[in-house]
């Protein structure tokens, strides 16, 4: 034998059931999250006919939920925010469907393009906004449900030299 390894497998190990996990019906890693978050941004059909735009107010839409998790669905006209906001004891994953959003945070901005994915756990104090001048679609999947969103202040820079830390609740 001229293998590195002593273990070696005869046969098919597909036919060896007991061998194999049981798919989840519901996502419970990370992982399974962001899958959930790109599969679902993937198939327009399950939520292109939903969107809508508000120009007085960022529209968003429960678009499914799940064992202690939900997806929602939001739309972003030009020069709309999220505000300085964490989610609580909420982590999450978001992903931008259509068009452009820009997320600020205490170490800098950041272009978020289709596609982009962003995972966050709780207290991760961020604000997206459209900076472009089409209107955007984001997908975000948050584990537990969404039950709060603290909004933020940013101390002003002129006061004093900023610090990490400057972020203060509202």
């Amino acid at each position: 034998m001229n293998s590195d390894s002593d273990l070696q497998i005869a046969g098919d190990i597909l036919e060896v059931p007991h061998l194999l996990q049981a798919p989840r019906e519901h996502p419970s890693t990370v992982a399974e999250f962001v899958g959930l978050a790109r599969s679902i941004a993937a198939d327009r059909s399950q939520w292109e006919h939903l969107v809508q735009y508000d120009a007085t107010s960022r529209w968003y839409h429960r678009l499914r939920t799940g064992p202690g998790y939900e997806v929602w669905l939001l739309s972003w006209v030009p020069g709309q925010g999220s505000g300085l906001h964490d989610h609580g004891r909420s982590s999450g994953v978001f992903t931008v469907v259509q068009g452009a959003l820009t997320e600020r945070t205490e170490r800098g901005t950041r272009a978020l393009g289709v596609g982009t994915q962003q995972v966050f756990a709780p207290g991760y104090v961020h604000e997206v906004v459209n900076d472009s001048l089409e209107p955007a679609i984001s997908l975000h999947v948050y584990y537990p449900g969404l039950t709060e969103m603290p909004m933020h202040v940013m101390r002003c820079a002129a006061s004093r030299p900023q610090e990490p830390g400057d972020v203060v609740t509202a």
